[in-house]
Parts: C-alpha cells; sequence; structure tokens
C-alpha cells in the first residue's frame, strides 16, 4: 500500500505530525511471546477464577446459554459485521436487528425499538434525555427517579444529565420496598418531565405498575418503565401499563444469552410509543421490498447527525452493541416464547425455595415482604461483608452487599437465584452460611432511619 501511494515509510506517510508530538515507544511492555505462552497464561488465569457458586444478582444474571448461541453468533459473517451506514450494505446485519428489533418490540409490548444502546445504566439516561425532550406538556427538566432504581443506575444517569440541565428527584421507597402510590400525592400538581418506574426494581419487589403509569399520566409526566426482559415473559409488558401503558421501555439485555464475562459487554435495549419515535435515539432498521419484489432491509430512521454534526445529534451514542444483539436474537429465536417463560418462572421458583431455606437459619430474616421475581432483601445480623468473604472462602458468591447503598437496612444483602441454581445449591449455600453465622454470633444490627427524599 505504501508503493502504491510512493510513500517509502509509515513515518513519510504521517511526516506532517510533529516530531515532539510523537510517541517515543511503549515503556515497561515485555516483547511479546508466542500462542503457546499466552495460551498457558490465560489457562492459569482462568483457573484462578475458579467456578463458584453465584447467588448475585444485582443487574447481572446467571442464565443457561444454549451451546448453539455463541456457536452462530461466532460465525465470521456475524461476529466481526458493524452496523452499515448505508442500508444496501449488509441484508445480513440489517435482518439480524430486524429480527432482534421486532422481539424487543413484542417483549415489551411498545410500538417500535432501536438497534440497541450500550448498557440499560446509559439505556435509562438515554430515556431520561429522550422523555425530557418528548413531553410537550412539561416545561420541566425535571425527573422523579426512585431509590428503588439500581443504585449504578442513578449515578451513571446523573452523570450523563447533570450538565444538560436535568434534574433528578429522589422518591423513597416505603417499608415494602417498593413506592406507594399515595406516597406520590404530594407530587400532585407539580411539573415533572417523566418518572421512572422498575419493574421488578433493585430489591427484586414488584412495584405497582399500574397505579404509577396512571398517576404519571394524569400529572401530565411521561412513563418510563426500567424493566428486566426476562421477567417480562411472566409479567405485564410496559405496553400495557395502566390504561394507556408506559411510554418509553428500557432494560439492560444481558438475561438474554450474555454470558457473566468479566463485567461486559452487555447492551441496552429501548423501546417507546410511535407518538415519540423521533426522539428514539440510535437506528431504527424496517423491512421493504425492492421494484421485483423481493425482501430487502434498511434503515428506516436514523439521525444524520450522529454521524457528521454530533453537537445537533438527538443522542451521541452512534454505535451499538452489535454482537451481543445478535446474540439475544439467537438465543430468543431458540428459546421462543415458552422457553422464555419456563426460564422466568424456574427463576422464581428457585429464589422462593432459597429464600424458605436460608430463613430457617438462626438471624437471617426477610426484610421486604412484597411480592417479588428473582432476587430478595435479607438481613443477617452480622458484617456482611465479612460474611461474604467467607462464603467466598468457600467458593460462594453469596450476594450483593445492600450496606453501602441502602446502610438504613442495616447488615442487609441481596440474594438471587436464577435457573442455573440447583436444590443441591441451594442447600451448600445455606449450610456454609450458617456453620459462618453461628461462629460469628453478635446482636442484630437494624436501624430504622429513614433516607431522606431531595435532589440527588
Amino acid at each position: 500500500m505504501l508503493a502504491a501511494i510512493g510513500a517509502d515509510s509509515i513515518e513519510t506517510l504521517f511526516d506532517e505530525i510533529p516530531a515532539e508530538l510523537l510517541a517515543k515507544g511503549l515503556v515497561d511492555v515485555p516483547d511479546g511471546l508466542n500462542e503457546m505462552a499466552i495460551a498457558r497464561i490465560m489457562h492459569q488465569h482462568a483457573a484462578g477464577d475458579g467456578m463458584p457458586l453465584c447467588f448475585i444478582g444485582a443487574g447481572a444474571y446467571e442464565h443457561h446459554i444454549p451451546a448453539a448461541v455463541w456457536e452462530i453468533a461466532g460465525r465470521g459473517e456475524f461476529y466481526s459485521a458493524y452496523t452499515p451506514y448505508q442500508a444496501e450494505a449488509s441484508q445480513g446485519s440489517l435482518q439480524v436487528l430486524y429480527e432482534y428489533q421486532t422481539m424487543i418490540a413484542s417483549l415489551t409490548g411498545m410500538d417500535a425499538t432501536n438497534a440497541s444502546l450500550y448498557d440499560g445504566a446509559s439505556g435509562l439516561a438515554e430515556a431520561v434525555l429522550m422523555a425530557v425532550r418528548a413531553n410537550r406538556k412539561s416545561k420541566s427538566r425535571r425527573v422523579l427517579m426512585p431509590m428503588t432504581v439500581h443504585p449504578a443506575y442513578r449515578k451513571v444517569v446523573q452523570t450523563l444529565v447533570r450538565n444538560q440541565g436535568v434534574e433528578l428527584v429522589e422518591l423513597d421507597y416505603s417499608g415494602s420496598g417498593n413506592i406507594e402510590p399515595e406516597y406520590l400525592q404530594r407530587y400532585n400538581g407539580e411539573d415533572f418531565a417523566a418518572l421512572v418506574i422498575p419493574q421488578p426494581n433493585f430489591f427484586g419487589v414488584l412495584e405497582e405498575v399500574d397505579a404509577l403509569t396512571d398517576w404519571a399520566h394524569a400529572n401530565n409526566m411521561l412513563a418510563i418503565g426500567l424493566v428486566n426482559p426476562t421477567a417480562l415473559a411472566v409479567l405485564s409488558p410496559p405496553g400495557e401499563w395502566g390504561q394507556h401503558g408506559a411510554d418509553i421501555a428500557v432494560g439492560e439485555g444481558q438475561p438474554l444469552g450474555i454470558p457473566l464475562s468479566s463485567g461486559g459487554p452487555y447492551f441496552g435495549f429501548i423501546a417507546c410509543k410511535q407518538a415519540h419515535l423521533r426522539q428514539l435515539p440510535g437506528r431504527i432498521v424496517g423491512r421493504t421490498v425492492d421494484l421485483d419484489g423481493r425482501t430487502g432491509y434498511t434503515l428506516t430512521l436514523q439521525a444524520r447527525e450522529q454521524h457528521i454534526r454530533r453537537a445537533k445529534a438527538t443522542s451521541n451514542i452512534c454505535s451499538n452493541q452489535g454482537l451481543m444483539v445478535t446474540a439475544a436474537t439467537i438465543y430468543m429465536a431458540l428459546v421462543g416464547v415458552e422457553g422464555l417463560a419456563r426460564v422466568a418462572h424456574a427463576c422464581h421458583a428457585n429464589t422462593h425455595a432459597l429464600v424458605e431455606r436460608l430463613l430457617q437459619i438462626e438471624g437471617v430474616e426477610q426484610v421486604f415482604c412484597s411480592p417479588y421475581f428473582h432476587e430478595v432483601v435479607l438481613r443477617i445480623g452480622q458484617p456482611v461483608a465479612e460474611v461474604l468473604r467467607a462464603l467466598a472462602v468457600q467458593d460462594i458468591l453469596g450476594g450483593y452487599d445492600l450496606t453501602a447503598d441502602y446502610p438504613e437496612l442495616g447488615q442487609a444483602l441481596l440474594v438471587c437465584a436464577t435457573e442455573t441454581r440447583t436444590v443441591d445449591d441451594i442447600e451448600r449455600y445455606a449450610q456454609n452460611l450458617e456453620r459462618i453465622l453461628s461462629r460469628r454470633k453478635e446482636g442484630p444490627i437494624c436501624s430504622k432511619l429513614r433516607p431522606k427524599e431531595g435532589t440527588i
């Protein structure tokens, strides 16, 4: 290539770069290793991670992934494909995205969805910004954000919207672990752009979504449903909440065939009603026919500014997690409607069995007695961090420590069981937890303090 363009070397090709700006070479980077040595190192690292028994959920879930999912997604035509800018560039990639959009729209009960976002947290930020743009009945740039939304999601949303003049107003939760519709009466008549409604919420508790959605609409707010896609197989979809349904649905797609691979990559999904379609960030793929009547796929709607005038863009998310979306589409196609419902029912049944067994242990109590999906908050009366460390020594990931994010709950942890957990797994966890607690008997730690509402 250098010869074809008449350049002697790479240095000559980039000779317009001032010498003082050029890197002087990599520092403290060892020489490269051969394939065999690298493989050995990676196997050693993998062995060091072990195969821990996982009872952590908190937004990332260990589900069974059929072997065919990544065998197909790993094929070259999928693995290296990138969402094209031109409609004719890749009919195969466009068809996958079209099928994905169709499945997500069906799962959420919404009219349209885009071709994915980076993850659920940034997706929620996009939904908040979208609601502020789309709500013509509100002059406010304020959004009601429940404390029952994932703490990490709330931090990400705050980071992404605070410099755009959007104010997040925290909503406290009740003693049942959810948003009491009566609690919202204090905000009647106030100007807010939207209300975020998690279902299930971070505690695993089911919110009263119909009442919350109708209240939001009665007060000229848009309703944003933050949902778990697996739970939607057995719960009412956001498009059917209340009398008119939620306006926007958003969530994390990781449960749909994406492994727990050291924290990612994941992908976010977002869907909306037809009335808000032009405020939806990202790309939308449509199906059409050519002059000969053959089916074809095209980029039906996308903001040109996303590529060439970012300052004027609806959103600066130009790419998407295309490979993750491909895997999720294959997963949903293989599992099907009935299979996804069976997964959801198995998750709920296993969590019920887990909670029932753990409550037999002295000192363990359930914090919220509301209906839940596949996560539950337990109080153990002893320092959670120390107990979890002791469990980790036994190769058990015992749950998510809530003490930093929700200190008012005392020594509480969030436990989760998906369809991958067995009766023996649950018993092993219970026996180890009981042994650890019995060795560390202390008085129960329980604070009755409630957090104050206010602006994040």
